[in-house]
């Protein structure tokens, strides 16, 4: 049996039919076929109409694309190997085609750490691929970060958060006034601040201090999946306390993106955006393989108009 054939007997026999297939065993199934074939770059026409809200008064798309796919960050929990696999895959042509994708499934924008190589990759899809799609600057340098603000903005982000490590070690070193002189930097230059954590304390510290980003960034996901448990779990947790972080969430009025909401594709797209849209997350932020984002844009579409009415309010227009 050659490698072709091995494929199309392993993902068969898995699912039973050719009907019950996911995107990624069909993906699969193409490339056994013809290894030589790759997921459409993007269909013709207009963008597929897909949920949007705005925060301050850009509109952004209710799902976020994540910045996985130049950063090569990848919580894989004790494979060490992830990370660099998703650099290799993620070549710049294929961050092109990524970005198309996401554009033409209605997905506009992505958060993009503020490095060299978004800064090129950015750049090029604008002016030389004809790209649309905005970003927001993920921040993580405490020592600059009023520079790095404004070389995000003068490099075209439409907005600028700190990352969620360093909204954590800001605030346990009492450091909160340097989060208010980021967010104040940022809405000064009209452009949209945000503040990321995966400790709640920060939010809790950031509302005291009477600081006023225009959106929160928070970990979030429920525990329901085997490796979330015992406590030494290896890096398999992002969100210790998700009643927790519902219930903080219901008292703040911003607009929330939720994140790590699969916890490192250990939850079904299905189950982790159903989860965070229902429990009053306003957009999440999900990193996503091109043959992963047509299915994962109608699975959260579909859920989004599920929840129009929910306990906690759509803190960002509805459109």
């Amino acid at each position: 049996m050659d490698r072709r054939d091995f494929l199309k007997k392993s993902v068969s026999a898995s699912v039973g039919t050719a009907a019950g297939l996911s995107i990624e065993e069909k993906v699969l199934l193409a490339y056994a076929d013809d290894p030589a074939k790759k997921p459409a770059t993007a269909p013709a026409g207009d963008p597929k109409p897909f949920p949007k809200g705005k925060i301050g008064d850009v509109e952004i798309s209710r799902v976020i694309c994540g910045g996985n796919l130049i950063s090569g960050y990848a919580h894989s929990r004790d494979l060490t190997y992830v990370s660099s696999v998703v650099k290799h895959y993620f070549t710049e042509e294929k961050i092109f085609e990524t970005f198309r994708i996401c554009e033409a499934n209605g997905i506009n924008t992505a958060m993009l750490k503020l490095d060299s190589d978004t800064l090129r990759i950015t750049k090029a899809y604008w002016h030389e691929h004809g790209g649309n799609i905005q970003w927001i600057a993920q921040i993580v340098n405490p020592e600059n970060l009023l520079q790095d603000v404004n070389l995000a903005l003068d490099n075209g982000a439409v907005g600028v958060f700190t990352t969620g490590q360093m909204g954590d070690a800001l605030v346990a070193q009492g450091r909160v006034d340097l989060i208010a002189k980021t967010v104040e930097t940022v809405k000064a230059q009209g452009a949209v601040a945000g503040v990321s954590c995966h400790n709640l304390e920060v939010i809790v510290a950031c509302e005291k201090a009477g600081i006023k980003p225009d959106f929160y960034m928070k970990t979030f996901h429920h525990h329901n999946y085997w490796s979330a448990g015992p406590k030494e779990r290896n890096d398999s947790v992002f969100d210790e306390s998700p009643d927790k972080t519902i219930e903080l969430m219901k008292t703040i009025d911003k607009p929330w993106v939720a994140f790590k909401i699969l916890a490192a594709g250990a939850i079904s797209p299905a189950d982790g955006f159903d989860y965070a849209v229902k429990n009053g997350a306003d957009f999440v932020c999900v990193g996503m393989f091109d043959f992963q984002i047509e299915e994962d844009a109608a699975i959260a579409k579909g859920i989004i108009e599920k929840y129009k009415d929910r306990s906690r309010p759509w803190y960002a227009k509805v459109s």
